[in-house]
């Protein structure tokens, strides 16, 4: 599954879903920076028989637009990201 999710301010991430899609645990994952993005290898940490893994390019990264962009990207953004991020795909806190 993929999929991209407008957090406002102009900022659309770009994000997709491996593995079991009906695991009782979800694995988020935060990759590097500045601007790398997900990669499908990312998947390849997590038992994919086990979870269902979430990987998605944080504000100006990978497949996220706008690409490069620092303007209204800081730590308190992506946090409030990740949260909207949560909600779409249905995990649980």
């Amino acid at each position: 599954e993929k999929g991209e999710l407008d957090v406002g301010e102009g900022h659309v991430l770009h994000y997709r879903i491996y593995g079991n899609p009906n695991a009782t645990a979800t694995a988020l994952f935060l990759h590097g920076g500045p601007g790398a993005g997900c990669f499908p290898n990312h998947a390849r940490f997590f038992d994919p028989e086990r979870y269902r893994v979430v990987l998605f390019d944080q504000r100006g990264c990978g497949s996220s637009t706008p690409k490069g962009e620092v303007k209204d990207n800081d730590t308190w953004r992506l946090v409030d990201d990740i949260e909207k991020l949560r909600l779409r795909v249905g995990v649980a806190r």
